[in-house]
């Protein structure tokens, strides 16, 4: 799937907005994502840091959220904003949860921190061999 320099623009914008918004008192590590639907929007989400540390939500989670609530069912990009040493690439759980609305394994993730993008990668390279909607029956 080809995304315009336009719409990479406003996926890092609003990834990189997001990330302002997390609620991370704990851990400190704040992160934004931002996902491209099958419509051409953007959704975007932030970490959400629970006390009780399992209840917590990934960046990645949340823009999900936002997409479903919209009425979106595809994702057809992701871009992740973290700070760190190394590239903030979605957690495990993520992957899976993006596996579900991604059309196929070609879907793109780019991984940037406050300035570039940092890594490009396919959710096949993040999630290879992965279980999804058509390993199921159909209803």
């Amino acid at each position: 799937m080809a995304v315009s320099q336009t719409q990479m623009t406003q996926l890092l914008d609003a990834a990189r907005a997001a990330r302002e918004r997390a609620y991370a008192p704990y851990s400190k590590f704040a992160v934004g994502a931002a996902l491209l639907d099958e419509q051409g929007r953007v959704h975007a989400g932030c970490n959400i840091e629970n006390a009780a540390y399992p209840q917590g939500q990934c960046a990645e989670a949340s823009a999900l959220a936002h997409l479903v609530l919209a009425g979106g069912m595809r994702v057809l990009a992701a871009v992740v904003v973290g700070v760190a040493d190394a590239p903030v690439t979605p957690c495990g759980g993520c992957r899976q949860k993006l596996r579900e609305f991604a059309d196929d394994d070609d879907m793109p993730v780019w991984c940037a921190d406050l300035r570039e993008v940092r890594g490009r990668y396919t959710l096949g390279e993040l999630l290879p061999a992965s279980f999804g909607p058509a390993h199921l029956p159909s209803p």
